[in-house]
């Protein structure tokens, strides 16, 4: 098979890119393929597709750029030139541009797809109805909420017209299929990135570090983690690092820079910048607890599933998306409440004053993170393109199953 994935692939900063990264990575150690075609935004640098392992071809073609409203246009002339046996969409609702004309451009893409009778599936990572616009960021004006919700739903019924529309958690589908009575939507889990063999759990103490990982400013805020940690140094006397790794959000350019300088009296607070990924087994590992500084979701938590692979406890809102993962997946955390900086600081405190305690939560979160490896995620993947290639044609399983391997 010839797989194409349209996505932002590293060392882009759009939205997914890391996800991609990852995808790709197991996809090319798949024997029904033979090769992928990345159709990926444009960057200044090299994309990263120097994998150790061996495996398929890869083909890279930059063929889009955030906010352009010819988006559509140059992707459907790639996949012309290219003509893979099916698509895979990498996607939430800003993928293509925060920009609402380029955005919705870009979304009509599967619809393309299927009336060029190529099996696709849009991988959806987040849904709009299960974001709080006000606390993520977007807007507290409640007509603006209104306006948003309006273009959301039309955008949502742009991606449901392809063929399967694949989401990470059980509440999506229920959502969708309630709504929109969707027919054509299918839970295939986020997946963990990698899985390490299972750590010993011991940190350094000397600082003990709390690190929270992401693109921050929006509904990802670190001023009260830093004020949280300062009042767990008072009342506990442990030597503490505050880690925060990562870079702005796109849309809140300079966050985190004015953050340095607002908190340059408080003493031991690092900030990373950009993580590259071979940097990113070192943070965690190295990390006693993983904080999310959140308001609000927008989707399946990637960081939680590293957090897991690496044997980590967590702290974090019982909110929304996160909230749904504890329940459908297995991981464990101390919880606080999302606008207080006490509850926050205690569920670090009951974290890092209690080693055995913190083992427990890192070893619950190993085993959830290591249940749903990527290679798995994967393979369901190529099954549901399988079946979608199977009802578009006349031929029978068997022929088309000895085409396809």
């Amino acid at each position: 098979m010839k797989l194409a994935i349209v996505t932002a692939y590293p060392p882009s900063k759009v939205t997914l890119n890391e996800y991609a990264y990852h995808l790709v990575k197991h996809f090319r150690q798949k024997e029904t393929i033979n090769e992928l075609v990345l159709l990926t935004d444009t960057t200044e640098g090299e994309k990263d597709i120097t994998f150790k392992e061996d495996g398929c071809i890869i083909t890279v073609k930059e063929c889009w750029t955030f906010n352009s409203y010819a988006n559509i246009i140059y992707v459907t002339r790639a996949i012309n030139q290219v003509k893979p046996d099916a698509v895979l969409f990498n996607l939430q609702f800003m993928k293509f541009g925060d920009k609402k004309i380029a955005a919705a451009l870009g979304l009509m893409l599967p619809l393309v797809c299927k009336l060029k009778n190529i099996p696709n599936i849009v991988l959806l990572h987040n849904i709009l109805e299960e974001v709080d616009l006000g606390s993520a960021g977007f807007t507290s004006n409640k007509l603006m909420q209104k306006l948003y919700g309006f273009i959301g739903t039309t955008l949502t019924k742009l991606i449901l017209q392809a063929d399967t529309v694949a989401v990470t958690i059980e509440k999506y589908v229920d959502v969708l299929e309630t709504k929109y009575r969707a027919k054509n939507i299918k839970l295939i889990p986020h997946g963990t990135f990698e899985i390490p063999k299972e750590p010993d759990y011991k940190v350094p103490t000397e600082p003990m570090q709390i690190m929270a990982f992401g693109k921050f400013g929006t509904y990802k805020k670190v001023e009260g983690m830093i004020e949280a940690v300062e009042m767990v140094r008072k009342s506990t006397g442990l030597n503490l690092e505050v880690v925060i790794a990562g870079t702005d959000n796109p849309n809140v350019l300079g966050y985190l820079a004015k953050v340095e300088a607002d908190y340059k009296h408080v003493p031991q607070v690092r900030f990373t910048g950009y993580v590259e990924e071979h940097e990113v087994p070192t943070l965690f590992n190295e990390s006693a607890v993983v904080v999310f500084p959140y308001t609000s979701t927008t989707g399946s938590s990637g960081v939680l599933h590293q957090a897991g692979s690496y044997g980590k406890a967590v702290v974090m809102p019982d909110l929304g998306d996160l909230a749904h993962l504890v329940k459908d997946e297995g991981y464990q955390g101390e919880f606080f409440e999302p606008t207080s900086v006490e509850s926050l600081a205690k569920a670090i405190e009951n974290i890092i004053t209690n080693e055995a305690y913190r083992i427990e939560l890192g070893k619950a979160n190993y085993k959830a993170a290591t249940a749903l490896p990527m290679s798995e995620i994967t393979d369901m993947y190529l099954d549901t393109f399988y079946n979608i290639i199977v009802e578009k044609s006349n031929l029978s399983q068997v022929l088309i199953k000895e085409a396809i391997l």
